[in-house]
């Protein structure tokens, strides 16, 4: 009995608010829409699904579980292709709404010519370098879409003081060794799966990672001057971790080809190591310049070095009453602590520059400069 009293309040409950509702909307219930939307509401509550046909368009404010999984995003259907929908989709968007770095794909390009030269010396092989995709990621979607097996390899920006991911899969690591021990081209290189690699195999990849984070560095060097230098290398994704999943990363793909041979190499900054020159990667160059502009930039350098300079030789320093430098007259000896062998200094302005003793040249007095002076802090602000 007291199952069927609560289905009953429950039912009057819903057919109240329902009439609430369709008042607000102008609903008319001419054809007595309102008892068969009872009916519906009290099958429901009874447990038996409304899907026989009774669902007349009224019924469509309950959703069934089909339509909340489609708006939380959680639809089970292959024709998807991985596209999240709902809620997901909005909670993914932020992922593709990061900014641009427009200067990234200019430092990438540059790394893939510098690549293309340093390979070829390594291996002594026509090695072709070629840039797949820049893109945007979380970290923690990243790490757990590495194919393994595969080497990942930590490095460190010593300017920026963070952390970088090179992730270097299989087929590059079985090609590299195979070009390095001299395998034969035209075959396969023969990998061996279900092993950890060898200390041999190891040493081989680091020296082409070496190889690559030299020219990851002279490829930022126009843009900011960095240091990219090799901290592990691990095998195990967990060991990896450089930053929390759910930070944003740049996700660089390369495929390196040794002409049969080949394989994928990915680079991955965090957005936290990029931050010291994201002003710098935000702005827009064209062509080769790379925010720097080389006519401009020599020809200040040779005006520089046409600048006229004057510099003052002090002998000595003293401190003289204004009225007795008054009286003095043309004749007058001034004596200064000072002796003929000590070296005098030489000054621009009221910053020191050089060191030297003092002599004649050709009738005239010259100053021989043999130390340079290094520039004080404090008399620079002075």
């Amino acid at each position: 009995m007291s199952d069927t009293d609560e289905k009953e309040e429950m039912s009057a409950e819903e057919q109240a608010m329902m009439d609430e509702w369709a008042a607000m909307a102008g609903d008319d219930d001419e054809d007595g829409g309102g008892e068969a939307d009872a009916d519906a509401v009290s099958a429901d509550a009874d447990g038996e699904e409304g899907e026989d046909g009774e669902d007349d368009g009224d019924n469509a404010r309950i959703l069934n579980q089909d339509e909340i999984d489609s708006l939380l995003g959680f639809d089970d259907d292959g024709d998807d292709s991985g596209e999240n929908s709902g809620v997901m989709a909005l909670i993914n968007s932020a992922m593709v709404n990061y900014e641009r770095l427009p200067m990234l794909d200019i430092v990438f390009d540059r790394l893939v010519r510098l690549m293309s030269t340093s390979l070829r010396n390594l291996t002594s092989d026509n090695v072709e370098v070629s840039l797949d995709q820049v893109s945007t990621v979380r970290f923690g979607d990243y790490i757990n879409s590495i194919p393994l097996p595969a080497m990942l390899s930590v490095f460190k920006a010593e300017e920026w003081d963070n952390n970088g991911l090179m992730v270097t899969d299989s087929a590059l690591i079985y090609s590299i060794v195979d070009v390095l021990l001299g395998g034969r081209k035209g075959e396969s290189s023969i990998r061996v799966e279900g092993r950890p690699y060898t200390t041999i195999e190891s040493k081989l990849v680091e020296k082409m990672i070496h190889v690559t984070l030299t020219d990851l560095s002279s490829a930022f060097d126009p843009l900011s001057p960095v240091s990219f230098n090799l901290d592990r290398v691990e095998t195990n994704p967990r060991f990896a971790t450089i930053t929390q999943s759910g930070n944003a990363c740049v996700l660089t793909r390369l495929r390196v080809d040794m002409g049969d041979r080949g394989g994928r190499m990915e680079i991955l900054i965090p957005y936290a190591t990029l931050e010291p020159i994201r002003e710098l990667l935000l702005q827009m160059f064209m062509g080769e310049k790379f925010g720097r502009d080389s006519i401009w930039e020599s020809h200040l350098t040779e005006e520089l070095h046409k600048t006229d300079v004057q510099l003052q030789a002090v002998l000595g320093e003293m401190a003289v009453p204004l009225g007795e430098m008054l009286n003095w007259k043309v004749g007058d000896q001034i004596m200064l602590n000072r002796h003929t062998n000590e070296d005098i200094e030489l000054r621009c302005g009221q910053f020191p520059m050089f060191k030297g003793p003092v002599g004649q040249r050709q009738g005239h007095i010259a100053v021989r400069i043999e130390e340079y002076i290094e520039p004080d802090g404090d008399g620079m602000n002075q």
